[in-house]
């Protein structure tokens, strides 16, 4: 099938489609929507493998978000229904592990990596929270250069930061393949830093609502653009507060289309074209 929309970053195999994760795939394929599934940590990253291997259309991530970095247990009312919560383990990235789970076909990417300066765990000092953020980060980045993939950025909070730390993995002649900084929500001069280290910057339902996130998605270039639900989080409007699914990414399309004033079968034909070139997906 020709995938009309591809929904570059989901969760489609977490706990919250447990009861019925099969269907939701089926759905959104059902629907023209191809997706990749993102790994936050060992086990995530190994169960995206088992789902993306089971479908024509699904692929998969792997990675250790930086949220995993303590042990956490939270309700994000911003981003998912008061009825899921996130709960975490501490982990450090394990470089042979990951390495074995890359050689997978389906592993399109390294990520979701990142820094997230947003939410510090109780007894965290905040430095020593950026210090280990960053270590891993760039540890991770090393490694994607390693199995020659793009990788998935995380950034919450802590822009200036990721770039650099792109920038110098770039200088020391890494990240070949580059990557994408997955739900953005910084401004349009933010998004331009990304575009001259060559990163492509994705969307999620939040720039059906976020007054800021629609004045940065009117600026991006659509040719830097990709689109994401991020699901089971960030429901675009209005349908905000249920759970998300891939096929809701159609909505995100339709609002960047409105913001720039293009037709949706515009946006879904750039957005579509640059994952396939970024992630070469078959």
């Amino acid at each position: 099938m020709k995938w009309k929309f591809i929904d570059t970053h989901c969760h489609v195999h977490f706990q919250a489609y447990k009861e019925d994760m099969d269907a939701i795939v089926q759905r959104s394929l059902d629907a023209g929507v191809g997706m990749i599934t993102v790994g936050t940590q060992s086990t995530t990253s190994k169960n995206g493998i088992d789902l993306a291997a089971r479908f024509d259309g699904v692929w998969c991530t792997i990675g250790l978000h930086p949220n995993h970095l303590h042990a956490q247990d939270f309700v994000d009312e911003e981003e998912l229904p008061s009825s899921l919560h996130v709960k975490t383990r501490a982990e450090r990235f394990d470089w042979d592990y990951y390495a074995e789970l890359a050689k997978h076909p389906k592993v399109v990417a390294i990520g979701e990596l990142g820094l997230d300066y947003y939410r510090v765990p109780p007894g965290v000092d905040i430095e020593q929270l950026k210090r280990e953020q960053k270590d891993q980060a760039a540890e991770q980045l090393r490694f994607a250069t390693s199995v020659d993939k793009p990788v998935v950025i995380h950034c919450r909070d802590a822009h200036a930061d990721q770039a650099e730390l792109l920038r110098e993995e770039i200088e020391r002649g890494g990240l070949q393949r580059r990557g994408v900084i997955h739900c953005f929500t910084g401004t349009a001069e933010e998004a331009a830093v990304y575009a001259e280290l060559g990163f492509y910057v994705s969307f999620t339902g939040i720039v059906t609502f976020g007054k800021n996130v629609m004045a940065a998605a009117k600026e991006v270039p659509l040719e830097q653009i990709m689109i994401e639900t991020d699901s089971p989080y960030l429901t675009p409007a209005p349908n905000r507060g249920k759970r998300n699914e891939p096929r809701f990414v159609e909505q995100v399309a339709q609002k960047i289309a409105d913001l720039k004033g293009i037709s949706v079968e515009e946006v879904a034909r750039v957005t579509t074209a640059n994952a396939k070139r970024l992630f070469r997906l078959a």
